[in-house]
């Protein structure tokens, strides 16, 4: 019998200790970094590069990508709730009136980091290794953007799939039987589970981008990789956009797409400038 609904009520928190819970969309986060990070090292290993130069450059990595991706999130997203609490855009916080976070900060509880936009990290990695390249004389950017393709596609499945277990980012209702009701919010009606369909098309770009790595004929070609990816990472967005609902943002004055299918179209041009087009090394 072939199920056509899943009732999907779980627990956000995977354990709590000492009065603070963790999530499992944080889990989520951390196994992306411990993937990205082994794969990382197998690609230095495998290109006999000086692994000094490993540490820094992920130092540089995930403080540029959270740091973009929660701008991102408030800024293309969220203006109009950050604006009036300021205090929550880099602090894992949220106003709860009668919580305390860590004794320090009345009126606000830990919930950790939540709201990251996947453009706005995009933005951010790019700022945070280029100063990186500049400050270490290292390769290039290419160089670097070229291998970061395969963990970035790998750990994005895994943020998806935390932002599942969140119920958010939530699916349009698909007006059949068929679906996931995310009892969690109250509902009864099955919605389209957009953040999986997200999650299993990065697990395939994923997939060829690490077996188009294996190629030493594409590897060496520089800005090659980041082509794939930024055409293959945006499309899966695009196309997923259909049936996500609204969260916001630029398409509320310009409606005919939505604020992630507009944030995706120049990373689709320019993954076509990068196959297509001479290029320059950047450094």
């Amino acid at each position: 019998m072939m199920i056509s609904q899943i009732n999907w009520s779980p627990s956000e928190t995977l354990f709590e200790i000492g009065g603070f819970s963790i999530y499992i969309y944080s889990l989520m986060f951390i196994l992306a970094f411990i993937i990205g990070l082994n794969l990382m090292k197998s690609f230095f290993i495998k290109e006999n590069i000086d692994q000094k130069y490993l540490d820094p450059m992920l130092i540089y990595m995930v403080l540029s990508i959270f740091l973009g991706a929660r701008l991102g999130e408030v800024f293309f997203y969220q203006w109009g709730y950050y604006q009036n609490h300021l205090i929550e855009i880099l602090l894992p916080i949220q106003e709860s009136p009668n919580s305390s976070f860590l004794g320090l900060i009345d009126g606000y509880k830990f919930i950790g980091f939540r709201g990251l936009a996947s453009h706005g990290a995009a933005i951010g990695v790019f700022i945070g290794l280029y100063l990186f390249v500049k400050k270490y004389n290292f390769k290039n950017l290419l160089w670097i953007f070229d291998r970061l393709t395969i963990p970035i596609s790998i750990g994005g499945a895994f943020v998806r799939i935390g932002n599942f277990f969140n119920s958010e980012i939530l699916g349009k209702y698909t007006g059949t039987d068929w679906g996931v009701i995310f009892q969690n919010r109250g509902e009864t009606l099955p919605r389209h589970p957009a953040q999986l369909y997200e999650s299993f098309g990065y697990i395939i770009l994923f997939v060829i981008l690490y077996r188009l790595y294996q190629s030493s004929n594409i590897r060496d070609k520089e800005g090659t990789l980041s082509g794939y990816f930024l055409i293959g990472l945006c499309f899966i967005r695009f196309m997923v956009e259909f049936v996500k609902e609204s969260q916001g943002g630029i398409e509320t004055f310009l409606p005919t797409l939505s604020t992630g299918q507009w944030l995706s179209i120049p990373f689709i041009i320019l993954g076509f400038m990068l196959l297509f087009k001479k290029r320059k090394k950047l450094s």
